[in-house]
C-alpha cells in the first residue's frame, strides 16, 4: 500500500460541508451568543424529529448526558444500575459518579451488545435502571429489555454514543427506550469539532428535569429548582452539527454499503475472522467496523505495516479495569465479554472509504491472518 490510510477521515467530510460549515459558524460569531444560541433550539427541533420523538435535549458531552439521565429519574447512593461490562468507561463511570452500583450483565456473543437473557437474574429491589450499550453502531435487543423493565417498573437508558443513525424494527436509535442518550465526539457518526451530546425522551417530566439538570438544575434564572450541572452544548458546536445533518442521510446510507462491503469480501476470503452481524430488523451505522480475529497482536502489527491503522474497542472490560476493583469481579466473571475483549479489533471506516481501499484493506487483512497464523 503506497500511502497510510485514515482510520476516519474528516478532512474529505469537511471538504464536502466547508461552505455550510463556515456559514454557520459565521452566524455564530456574529450573533455572539455563544451560550445557549438560537442554534441550540434550532438542532433540538431537527434531532427530535429525526428521531421521532418528542424532546431533545443537547448537552456538554455523550458521557453528561448519561450523568444527566441517571440524575433526572432519581439514581442516587444504594442503588443499582445494570449495564454491560463491554463498553467505554463513561458507561459504568457515569452509575458510580451518580453515586450508584454498576451491576454488570455479560454481552451476547454475536451482537457484542448486553444480553437480555441475563438481565432479570440481576435486578434487586435495588435496581433503578438498565442502561444497555448499542455497541458497534448497532440497537440491542430493545423488545427484549423494554418488557423486562416494564415487568419491574425500572426505566431503561440506552447509550447510544455510537449508534445514532441506526434503526431498531423501524424505530431509531436514541427514540426505543425511556431516554436514550448520543455523543457528537468527532469521530461519531454524527460528529462536531468538539465534545457534544444529546438526550432523547417521550416524557415531558422526565424533559423538564433533564433541561433543568443540564443547567445548573435552573427552574427560570437564578432559581434552582435541583442540583444540577453545567452541562450544555456549545452554541458552535450545534452549529457544526446543523451543518452535518445536510448530509447526514447520506452519510448513513454510505455507512451501511461500507460495511457490507467489508463483510462480503471477508467472507469471500474464507478466513480466521469473525466479521459483524447485524440482527433482523435492525440496521447500523458501523461506528466502527469491528471484527475478531487470532493472536491480535501480530495482526494490528502486520496491518500496521502494510499501512493499515487498526483501533481496538475495547481491550479491558469494565469489571477488569482497577477503577472498578471495589466491586471485586475477578477474571472469568464475564467470560464472553472477556473473549470479545482479547480479539476484537477495528478497520478504517467512515463515510468516504473507497471500495478499492476497502479491498486493499482486506488484501492487507488476509495477508497479516495468514502470516500470524
Amino acid at each position: 500500500m503506497a500511502d497510510a490510510i485514515p482510520f476516519i477521515d474528516l478532512k474529505s467530510q469537511y471538504h464536502s460541508l466547508e461552505s455550510s460549515i463556515k456559514n454557520r459558524i459565521n452566524k455564530v460569531l456574529e450573533h455572539g451568543q455563544y451560550i445557549m444560541g438560537p442554534e441550540i433550539a434550532e438542532l433540538e427541533q431537527q434531532l427530535a424529529a429525526y428521531v421521532g420523538i418528542k424532546h431533545c435535549i443537547t448537552a456538554s458531552s455523550g458521557t453528561d448526558t448519561l450523568l444527566i439521565a441517571l440524575m433526572a429519574l432519581g439514581v442516587k447512593p444504594g442503588d443499582e444500575v445494570i449495564t454491560t461490562p463491554f463498553t467505554f468507561i463513561s458507561t459504568g463511570e457515569m452509575i458510580a459518579l451518580a453515586g450508584a452500583k454498576p451491576v454488570f450483565v455479560d454481552i451476547d456473543p454475536i451482537s457484542y451488545n448486553i444480553d437480555p437473557a441475563l438481565i432479570e437474574a440481576a435486578i434487586t429491589p435495588r435496581t433503578k435502571a438498565i442502561m444497555p450499550v448499542s455497541l458497534y453502531g448497532q440497537c440491542a435487543d430493545f423488545d427484549a429489555i423494554n418488557a423486562i423493565a416494564e415487568k419491574h417498573g425500572i426505566a431503561v437508558i440506552e447509550d447510544a454514543a455510537q449508534s445514532f443513525g441506526a434503526t431498531y424494527k423501524g424505530k431509531r436509535s436514541c427514540g426505543v427506550s425511556t431516554i436514550g442518550s448520543t455523543s457528537f465526539f468527532p469521530s461519531k457518526p454524527l460528529g462536531a469539532y468538539g465534545d457534544g451530546g444529546a438526550l432523547f425522551t417521550d416524557d415531558d417530566a422526565l424533559a423538564t428535569i433533564m433541561r433543568q439538570v443540564r443547567l445548573h438544575g435552573q427552574e427560570k434564572r437564578y432559581y434552582h429548582a435541583r442540583i444540577g450541572l453545567n452541562g450544555r452544548l456549545d452554541t458552535i458546536q450545534a452549529a457544526v452539527l446543523l451543518a452535518k445533518m445536510e448530509t447526514f442521510d447520506w452519510e448513513v446510507e454510505q455507512r451501511g454499503r461500507i460495511g457490507q462491503t467489508y463483510t462480503e469480501l471477508i467472507k469471500a476470503a474464507a478466513i480466521d475472522v469473525v466479521v459483524p452481524s447485524i440482527a433482523e430488523g435492525s440496521t447500523s451505522v458501523y461506528a466502527q467496523y469491528s471484527i475478531q480475529v487470532p493472536d491480535r497482536e501480530n495482526v494490528i502489527k502486520r496491518l500496521n505495516e502494510s499501512g493499515v491503522p487498526t483501533a481496538v474497542h475495547y481491550p479491558i472490560p469494565l469489571h477488569l479495569q482497577p477503577a472498578f476493583s471495589y466491586l471485586a469481579l475477578g477474571q472469568g466473571a464475564f467470560p464472553i465479554s472477556e473473549k470479545a475483549a482479547s480479539r476484537i479489533m477495528s478497520l478504517p471506516m467512515h463515510p468516504y472509504l473507497e471500495t478499492t481501499t476497502q479491498e486493499e484493506i482486506v488484501e492487507a487483512l488476509i495477508k497479516a491472518v495468514e502470516d500470524a497464523a
